[in-house]
């Protein structure tokens, strides 16, 4: 009998669960409703996609404008990324070499430029237009031949090194303590090249 009574009392119990139940529901249903800042987190997120857009097809100015609406959204972790990608944007814009070279020391000193950023086949158009407007300017077939060593071209930097050094002899030096060149250390033409007195005292 008393675990009747028991079972009866649980069940009249069990049987306001549901009303409280239902009361909550409501309650969070009407907290939902109200949500201002949705729209923006959507605008703020939409920016951003756009910008990233404009980023990865290098237009760097116009992804910067982008990115400069997205700090305006309520979403702090969009405004985080969206600062990181403005200071990228900054960086490459400053680095942007100017797009009318005409002149040969124009084409070199963008050449050098673009190999210090690692942009090996923009240099390498560079330098050759240089090279065919002034074929014997020593400094450029030598920038040439580091180019070459960079991007792993043994025969050709040494090719190009040997005539930088025929048309300027100095250039010899200047390449011993050039780490451009260091791929080629332990290439014996290199070394014959570099330091021709060793070869004549081994003779």
């Amino acid at each position: 009998m008393k675990r009747r009574a028991a079972q009866a009392t649980q069940s009249s119990h069990t049987g306001h669960k549901p009303l409280s139940n239902k009361g909550l529901a409501v309650q969070g249903k009407v907290k939902v409703a109200p949500d201002p800042e949705a729209g923006a987190k959507q605008e703020q997120l939409k920016a951003y996609e756009e910008a990233l857009a404009q980023f990865q097809q290098q237009k760097f100015h116009r992804a910067k404008q982008m990115l400069e609406k997205v700090l305006e959204g309520p979403s702090k972790e969009l405004r985080d990324r969206a600062h990181v990608h403005i200071r990228i944007c900054d960086q490459r814009i400053s680095r942007a070499p100017a797009p009318s070279a005409k002149s040969v020391e124009d084409h070199y000193t963008q050449g050098v430029a673009l190999m210090n950023l690692g942009r090996w086949d923009e240099a390498r158009e560079h330098l050759d237009r240089a090279r065919k407007a002034a074929p014997k300017a020593d400094h450029v077939v030598y920038a040439m031949a580091a180019l070459d060593c960079l991007t792993g071209e043994a025969d050709s930097a040494m090719e190009n090194l040997k005539i930088a050094i025929q048309l300027r002899p100095e250039n010899r030096y200047h390449a011993r303590n050039d780490e451009d060149f260091s791929f080629l250390q332990e290439d014996p033409r290199f070394t014959e090249l570099l330091y021709p007195e060793r070869e004549g005292s081994a003779g």
